[in-house]
């Protein structure tokens, strides 16, 4: 349908508010134009475009189909079909709709362009090849468009990618060769272009040619650190020793303080690790070098042993402890690990704090006299230093005395009550002990000295979410957060992408089994996640633009790999643990129950519905301040850029536990997690969870495997090794025959069919009858397999807290088996009381009084 040259005005304005973020504007134009031609497929489009911009995706949709169908060959709706698609995410329908919109409109740069970063994105790199080269091709003439370098480095970027190395460096050449001028020794682009094709060639394993190449561009290249790593690292490779020798000296002179310019030395000087006398003399001579660098001493004490070390260790300790350096533990606490180095530390700086210690002059080998040159200032430095070392020392789980440890650290205080550093460690402590209200006190404490210090400030947060105090910590942040935040701090926080506070509330909600808010926090670290995936879109473009390739290539193999990230792990695991409590208790997909830990199992069925009746209306209330705190905001005029932001709907999570389908929503926790977390020992333990209670057999078994496979010993694995030959034996419908015969070869070498479960567990109690966290898993699997010993094992979870190595995490384990059992009250009154005698400063064993 053709447009009369009022209509064709209009609809160039329509595009132009759509690129302008006009959108009301652009509105009202394809209005104007549909009034006169209400089946004109391309203002269509263009509408629903811009009404998709304005939040409404669904309206959007059934306007462009109702395009398509009035202009099925116009290359635009397909375009903006692909766009809507792309928009939510449905990249291989918008690959399609941009595919059929190319076979109508060949020439078309813009879609070219979006199909090729769509194909990056989905990683499909020999479409990528295909499109960059459409691109190229179709860029003018050669080294004219303005263009031409970066549509060139996006072709050798593809070729790269999809393991073409050959073709990429062949294609960066290529350009190179039809510069009519040579770039300016300024040009960023061109430099960062040259070392790009330079990993290219190394890449390829032609090291020697790389070498070569390097030295060409050395003169004028602007990143003159990488290329000296880059000849170092050549050198090495090829044997070069001599030249590399030099080449990591060059670079020591500029970095004393980098490890790997070490490393590099050495190997270029052929010293093996037993050397410990050359050893000790390289790092000597960069020590008298470079005196303010740090590396060249520390190091040192990695390889030294005995008398050697003694003496290396005491000249650090002294140095930095009369320097007053507070983070001289956090250096050297790694040579832990060797518990004669520990020992070692431990002696010299106990003799420092009794004065029976031979003074070094500024920590120097020159020895004078007790207390000579040493003013009082200096003195109450190291004094002061001293006590702090040994109180994160004793604090250290390889060397822990928690009473020694709060000895000394209230010594420090006592002397100097300002120091934020004092009261910090004086929280962890408290944490170490268990007392989560005293650290959260301590640490809030510190806060309260420096009140400026954003550090500080997100330690105390942290910890009164560890002792769940949710409102002041979210408090304690919006000291830090835009005020005008919807939301409040939680919001801002969340629009900030502070994960460690979403992951660490999620975790303190879940603790209180309030399942809603914590499934909430989880489901928005997922998000953040799939915002990160979604950020690199802009990238692709970018980068080539900027010609920051390296950096390109770096963030795109990163991005390969994001779901391994720790925060990732963490916050799945969660919540595939709640959905699988969900699953076991259907009526923990009431908001109502929410938050009762279980207690509605010892009501009467008359007082949990009128506890259920007071929760739902307290979530009620609940609810309605927080809708009243949103219209607030709203009507202080919305964020800072003046746009209203959209009202969260479910800010409890009630929807999320309202779930017709738990197991089903935690695959979507749980698949990423297996993929990109194989040896997460965790992750396969819920990952079995979840694939037993689907009924998906041969999954579990392979989780199983998978977990027995990172840690053989690991109390958990056998007592889901138990649970699944008793899930077998008792399975209501006989299993396929091939998957019970492909089960039974994989799992019989593990636990027969026909083995007596009741004697291998008790086999495995008495091999294990010194570790609680194994006992506890064989009483578990013991009431699996029996359940009228319920009342025996509830008795001898008891007795674990009487085991010499018990620990508090294994106690607070033991308590998490009794309520899982709901055991009776008075052994789990018996086990609080017997707990709380032996750690009577660990909170979770404490009554209401204490």
């Amino acid at each position: 349908m053709q447009l009369g040259s009022k209509e064709r005005s209009l609809f160039k304005q329509v595009v132009e508010h759509y690129e302008a973020k006009h959108f009301k504007k652009g509105i009202k134009a394809a209005n104007q134009i549909l009034n006169k031609n209400p089946n004109h497929g391309d203002t269509q489009a263009m509408k629903a475009l811009i009404m998709n911009a304005q939040g409404n995706s669904d309206e959007a949709f059934v306007l462009c189909k109702a395009a398509l169908k009035n202009a099925m060959k116009s290359h635009v709706c397909w375009h903006v079909y692909g766009v809507l698609w792309r928009c939510v995410k449905n990249n291989e329908e918008a690959s399609k709709a941009y595919k059929f919109a190319l076979k109508l409109e060949p020439d078309s740069q813009q879609i070219l362009r979006d199909l090729a970063i769509l194909q990056m994105q989905m990683r499909d790199y020999e479409g990528y090849i295909k499109s960059r080269r459409m691109i190229l091709q179709s860029s003018g003439p050669r080294g004219k468009n303005s263009n031409s370098r970066q549509n060139w480095t996006g072709l050798a970027v593809a070729q790269h990618l999809a393991g073409d190395l050959y073709d990429a460096e062949k294609t960066l050449t290529t350009f190179e060769e039809t510069l009519r001028n040579p770039p300016s020794k300024s040009d960023n682009e061109h430099s960062e272009a040259v070392l790009y094709k330079n990993t290219i060639i190394a890449e390829m394993g032609e090291t020697e040619r790389a070498l070569d190449h390097l030295d060409a561009v050395f003169k004028h290249n602007l990143d003159r650190t990488a290329v000296m790593e880059m000849r170092a690292q050549y050198l090495l490779q090829l044997g070069r020793n001599q030249e590399a020798e030099k080449a990591y000296r060059a670079l020591l002179d500029r970095n004393a303080d980098y490890r790997m310019y070490y490393e590099g030395l050495r190997k270029a000087l052929n010293l093996e690790d037993s050397d410990i006398e050359s050893l000790k003399i390289l790092y000597d001579e960069w020590a008298r070098k470079s005196p303010r660098s740090d590396t060249p001493k520390r190091v040192p004490l990695d390889f030294l042993e005995g008398e050697e070390f003694r003496k290396a260790a005491d000249q650090y300790l002294q140095q930095m402890l009369h320097k007053g350096v507070p983070s001289t533990f956090a250096n050297i606490k790694s040579l832990y690990s060797n518990s004669a180095k520990r020992d070692t530390i431990q002696e010299l700086v106990e003799s420092y704090l009794d004065g029976t210690y031979a003074p070094l002059m500024n920590g120097s080998s020159e020895e004078q006299t007790k207390g000579e040159k040493a003013s009082a200032t200096e003195k109450s430095l190291f004094d002061m230093a001293v006590l702090y070392f040994l109180a994160q020392h004793y604090n250290y789980h390889r060397s822990q005395d928690l009473a020694r440890a709060m000895e000394l650290i209230d010594r420090a205080i006592e002397a100097q009550p300002e120091e934020v550093n004092f009261h910090m460690t004086k929280a962890r402590i408290w944490k170490h002990r268990g007392n989560s209200r005293k650290a959260s006190e301590t640490m809030e404490k510190a806060r309260s000295l420096d009140e400026k210090d954003r550090y500080i400030n997100t330690k105390a947060a942290k910890y009164q979410l560890r002792n769940s105090e949710n409102d002041a910590a979210a408090a304690n942040m919006g000291k830090f957060t835009r005020k005008e935040a919807v939301g409040g701090p939680l919001g801002d926080l969340i629009e900030m992408q502070c994960m460690w506070y979403i992951t660490e509330d999620g975790e303190a909600y879940l603790r209180q089994g309030k399942l809603g808010l914590a499934l909430k926090r989880f489901m928005s670290v997922n998000d953040i996640f799939d915002t990160w995936q979604e950020d690199q879109f802009d990238f692709h473009t970018f980068s080539l633009r900027k010609g920051q390739i390296r950096a390109y290539i770096d963030m795109v193999k990163w991005q390969d790999h994001l779901r391994e990230h720790p925060f990732f792990s963490r916050a799945a695991i969660s919540a595939v643990q709640i959905y699988i409590r969900l699953f076991d208790d259907p009526h923990l997909r009431d908001e109502s129950f929410n938050g009762m830990n279980g207690s509605l199992d010892k009501m009467s069925p008359g007082e949990a519905k009128k506890a259920q009746k007071k929760a739902r209306k307290a979530r009620e209330k609940q609810e309605q301040a927080d809708h009243e705190k949103v219209d607030a905001k709203k009507t202080a005029g919305g964020g800072a850029d003046g746009d209203s932001k959209k009202a969260d709907k479910d800010p409890r999570g009630a929807k999320l536990v309202s779930t017709a389908e738990p197991l089903l929503d935690a695959m979507k926790f749980l698949t990423p997690l297996l993929e990109f977390s194989p040896k997460n020992i965790a992750a396969q333990q819920v990952g079995f969870e979840v694939f037993l209670r689907r009924k998906k057999y041969m999954l579990a078994l392979r989780c199983l495997h998978a977990a027995r496979s990172i840690d053989p010993n690991h109390f958990t694995n056998h007592e889901q090794a138990i649970r699944f030959r008793q899930t077998l034996k008792s399975v209501a419908e006989p299993l396929p025959s091939k998957i019970s015969e492909a089960l039974e070869a994989e799992f019989s070498p593990l636990i027969s069919p026909n083995a007596d479960l009741l004697e291998l567990n008790s086999d495995y109690l008495s091999k294990n009858s010194e570790s609680a966290a194994h006992v506890q898993a064989s009483l578990r699997a013991r009431q699996v397999i029996d359940p009228t010993t319920a009342d025996e094992n509830q008795k001898d979870v008891m007795r674990t807290l009487a085991l010499p190595s018990v620990s508090l995490e294994d106690a607070i384990r033991g308590l998490d088996l009794l309520n899982d059992w709901k055991a009776q009250s008075r052994y789990r009154e018996d086990y609080i009381a017997a707990a709380h005698e032996r750690w009577p400063e660990a909170t979770v064993f404490m009554n209401k009084h204490d």
